[in-house]
């Protein structure tokens, strides 16, 4: 009898396993084909495979992680950058511009700050709500993205080049990389929401 409970219990936590496993598969699938709409596809999987668990094959839930990591990730960099404001022998002209792209990074972290509860409230809404919500995310993310662009444009130039110039572009491009794939997450999500609410309607 004993033998036989044993065998129901490892048979049982077998079954189980290899359905987690299948499960964590497919949300890595899910994972990966969502993030082919984004102009970095290989980043937005780095980025977000870890979250699997969180993001259970939703739409939402796949936009609002990424948008979560590309906030994360400019407070990451704002703090180098603001760091590189103490580089010993940095040029007035690489300080004005550190100091620039500081308040850049600033306005991009205080717009995806918004973004991320408006997205998660925004999932509940339907209609005119729904579209209120999600123009209101688009708009922000939008906007972080072209304040992250504006911090790299301040480095344009050779009379730039230099080594903080090449620290800051490493930390700030790939923000701007990750919050362009926040975008087009949160594009598709709304789009796939608005041809669902459509297809109900007839």
């Amino acid at each position: 009898m004993a033998r036989l409970v044993i065998s129901l219990v490892v048979v049982s936590f077998a079954l189980f396993m290899a359905t987690t496993a299948a499960h964590a598969r497919s949300t890595t699938e899910f994972i990966k084909d969502s993030c082919k709409v984004t102009r970095y596809p290989a980043l937005c999987v780095q980025c977000l495979a870890g979250y699997a668990n969180a993001i259970q094959q939703n739409e939402q839930h796949l936009a609002l992680t990424a948008l979560s990591v590309s906030l994360a990730r400019a407070k990451s960099a704002t703090a180098f950058v603001n760091k590189m404001t103490k580089v010993r022998g940095i040029r007035p002209r690489e300080y004005q511009a550190v100091k620039d792209c500081i308040e850049n990074m600033g306005d991009s972290i205080d717009r995806l700050s918004q973004s991320v509860p408006e997205l998660g409230y925004m999932g509940r809404g339907a209609g005119q709500d729904f579209d209120w919500h999600m123009s209101n995310v688009q708009t922000w993310v939008s906007a972080a993205l072209t304040d992250e662009n504006t911090c790299l444009d301040g480095f344009a130039g050779r009379v730039m080049d230099g080594n903080v110039k090449v620290a800051i572009r490493r930390r700030v491009n790939n923000v701007a990389q990750v919050t362009s794939n926040a975008l087009a997450l949160v594009n598709c999500f709304a789009s796939k929401h608005r041809r669902a609410a459509s297809s109900q309607k007839h």
